[in-house]
């Protein structure tokens, strides 16, 4: 991935976007005509916004399917104004919020034969996960693990997420691991 050389145009991107979308309340559009060939590319993001190190809003997409720009600017204004825990920021927030932004890796499925092989398997501030099962389905990203350091929990809490007990298990659950690049 290594897309820190364009570390400041996406937070650029990000920032405009939701400052666009204070005053004309839809995300900014971006002309990746303008924008160097690696931002054209389609990539997958998580836009995470805090506020005094306490989250504030975070969206994002699991799969590239649109140019990365366009993807940011996307999930940056739905970060800011769409994310259901939260109401729509403030003009008075806009000014206090930092913004990180996880480029995820492409996801691969982890073959395990029960749920201790998949604790095995799982690598702590590495991986992010995607977990399914039937209709459920969660994420988290790598960046989670600073707050659920331990492979019972983060997985208990992922299947919480995803809308099942934390004590779940079926043998028709599926995960998927990927990498983020995180640019703050």
């Amino acid at each position: 991935m290594n897309l820190g050389a364009y570390r400041d145009s996406l937070l650029q991107i990000a920032r405009d976007s939701i400052q666009h979308g204070l005053r004309h309340g839809r995300p900014l559009t971006v002309d990746t005509g303008l924008l160097d060939p690696a931002l054209r590319e389609p990539g997958a993001s998580f836009v995470t916004l805090e506020i005094g190190n306490r989250l504030r809003g975070c969206i994002g997409s699991l799969e590239a399917y649109r140019p990365l720009a366009i993807d940011v600017a996307e999930n940056a204004f739905a970060a800011a104004f769409r994310d259901p825990r939260f109401p729509p920021l403030t003009e008075d927030e806009f000014d206090r919020i930092d913004i990180h932004i996880s480029i995820l890796g492409p996801a691969r499925e982890i073959d395990f034969a029960d749920e201790q092989d998949l604790l095995d398997q799982i690598r702590p501030g590495i991986d992010g996960l995607i977990l399914e099962y039937g209709s459920h389905r969660g994420t988290f990203l790598p960046a989670v693990w600073e707050s659920l350091p331990d492979k019972h929990q983060f997985l208990e809490h992922l299947k919480m997420k995803a809308g099942l007990p934390a004590g779940f298990w079926s043998d028709d659950i599926r995960v998927w691991r990927y990498e983020t690049e995180i640019i703050r």
